[in-house]
C-alpha cells in the first residue's frame, strides 16, 4: 500500500502570547518551525515515502502553510516522484474559479504524478472572520465552489449562476494535464454525519482526518459504500491520517506520543475555538450545530491520551507495523498520510522516527495489500 508524510506547520508554544494579543517575539519564531519542517519535508522522497499531504491553514499558531496549493506548488518544485495531496483545500474561502486554475498549474507542473485534491468546509470562526466569510454560509460556498470545480475539469468552457458566486463563460488554462484522474480523485473530509451522505452521493471518495475512533470510521465507510452501492458504483477506500512515533523502545515512543499527541489537541481546541464562550455560537451557526455538543467540554490529560493518542501508531517498528495493519483492516485504507511532528516535538526526534520507520517499517507496508475488508463493505445490498 501507500504511505505519504504530512506535517503540522505548529508554533504550539505561542499560544499564549498570541491570544493575549502581547506584541514581542514568539518563544520560538515561525522562521524556526518553518525551516524544521521544511527540512523534515525534504526527506520524505530520498526515505522512500509515496506522497506528501499538506494542510491548509491560517491566522494563528495551529498550522501556518499559508494555503495549501502554494505549499504544494513549492513541493512539486522540490520534488520528483512523490505524489501530491491536499488534507483539506477549505473551499468556502476562495474564489472557485482562481481555484480551479491553480489546481490545473500544480497538475501540469506535476508532470504525471498523482494529484489527490481532498476537500473540506473549514470549521475555525477565526479564519472564516479573517477572510470576511460568515460560516454560515460555509455550505452554500462549498457546494457551488465544487460544482465550479467539476465544471472546470469536466468542460472547456463553463459558466455559472449560483447564490455565491457568478462565473461568465470561460475557460481554464492551462488545460488541466489529468482532469478525469484528478475528478476520480476528488476526496472529502467530514465530521458532521450530515456530510457523509453528500459527499457519497456526490461520488466523491474519504479522506479519515483522525477525528473519531477508528471504529466509528470503519462504520463510515460500510455507511459510505452503501450510497455508492445504491448508484450502482463500486466502493471506495479512503486515505487515512495516523501519527506515528517509530523509535527503538516502546517507552521512548510512548512517552513522545503521549506528551505531544496532548499539546497537538491543545492546539486544536485553542484554533477552533472549542470553550464554552462559543457552543452558543456554534449552535446558532447553520451547518456547524454538532460542534456546540463539544463547545466548553474540557478533556483532561487522561481522556486526551486514551482517545487520541492510544490508538495511533507508536513503539518498535514491529509495534508500529502491527498498529498500523490494524487501522487499515479497520477502515480498509489505501493509503496512509503520517505525522511524525506534532505539538513541540523537535525535529531531531521527528527525524529519527522517519528514518527508523523508514528503513523497518516502510517496505513491510509497500507490501501490504490494501483490501477493501468485509466489515468495511456496503451496508446495503441495493445495487
Amino acid at each position: 500500500m501507500k504511505v505519504g508524510v504530512y506535517f503540522n506547520w505548529q508554533n504550539h508554544l505561542d499560544w499564549e502570547r498570541y491570544n493575549a494579543k502581547a506584541g514581542g517575539a514568539p518563544q520560538v519564531s515561525d522562521q524556526q518551525i518553518l525551516e524544521d519542517e521544511l527540512y523534515l519535508g525534504g526527506l520524505v522522497e530520498d526515505l522512500g515515502f509515496d506522497s506528501y499531504w499538506a494542510i491548509d491553514h491560517y491566522v494563528t499558531p495551529y498550522g501556518m502553510t499559508g494555503g495549501v496549493l502554494q505549499h504544494l506548488t513549492y513541493m512539486a518544485g522540490r520534488t520528483s516522484t512523490l505524489d501530491l495531496g491536499t488534507m483539506v483545500l477549505v473551499l468556502p474561502w476562495y474564489d472557485p474559479l482562481k481555484v480551479a486554475h491553480q489546481i490545473s498549474v500544480l497538475d501540469n507542473l506535476l508532470q504525471g504524478r498523482t494529484l489527490t485534491i481532498g476537500l473540506g468546509r473549514g470549521a475555525a470562526v477565526k479564519e472564516f472572520d479573517a477572510f470576511g466569510i460568515k460560516m454560515q454560509d460555509a455550505r452554500g460556498r462549498y457546494n457551488e465552489s465544487l460544482e465550479v470545480l467539476k465544471l472546470a475539469l469536466t468542460q472547456e468552457w463553463f459558466s455559472f449562476e449560483g447564490e455565491h458566486f457568478k462565473i461568465p463563460e470561460t475557460s481554464v488554462r492551462p488545460m488541466f494535464r489529468n482532469p478525469e484522474r484528478i475528478l476520480e480523485r476528488l476526496r472529502v473530509a467530514w465530521t458532521s454525519p450530515e456530510s457523509l451522505p453528500i459527499a457519497a452521493n456526490g461520488g466523491l471518495g474519504m479522506i479519515m482526518t483522525n477525528q473519531k475512533s477508528w471504529d466509528e470510521y470503519e462504520a463510515d465507510v460500510a455507511e459510505f459504500n452503501g450510497v455508492r452501492a445504491e448508484h450502482g458504483w463500486a466502493p471506495t477506500q479512503p486515505s487515512v491520517v495516523v501519527r506515528a512515533t517509530c523509535l527503538e523502545t516502546t517507552d521512548e515512543a510512548w512517552q513522545q506520543m503521549s506528551k505531544y499527541t496532548i499539546e497537538a489537541t491543545r492546539s486544536s481546541a485553542s484554533h477552533y475555538g472549542l470553550t464554552a464562550a462559543d457552543a452558543e455560537r456554534f449552535a446558532n451557526t447553520k451547518g456547524y450545530e454538532q460542534y456546540a455538543k463539544i463547545a466548553g467540554y474540557v478533556m483532561s490529560d487522561d481522556d486526551i491520551i486514551e482517545a487520541a493518542a492510544k490508538p495511533q501508531a507508536w513503539g518498535t517498528p514491529d509495534q508500529v507495523y502491527d498498529q498500523l495493519e490494524m487501522i487499515q483492516r479497520k477502515t480498509s485504507a489505501e493509503e496512509f498520510m503520517l505525522n511524525f511532528k506534532f505539538g513541540t516535538m523537535s525535529r531531531d526526534d521527528a527525524e529519527r522516527s522517519m528514518r527508523l520507520f523508514a528503513k523497518e517499517v516502510l517496505p513491510r507496508l509497500h507490501d501490504l495489500e490494501p483490501k477493501l475488508h468485509g466489515a468495511s463493505a456496503p451496508v446495503t445490498a441495493n445495487v
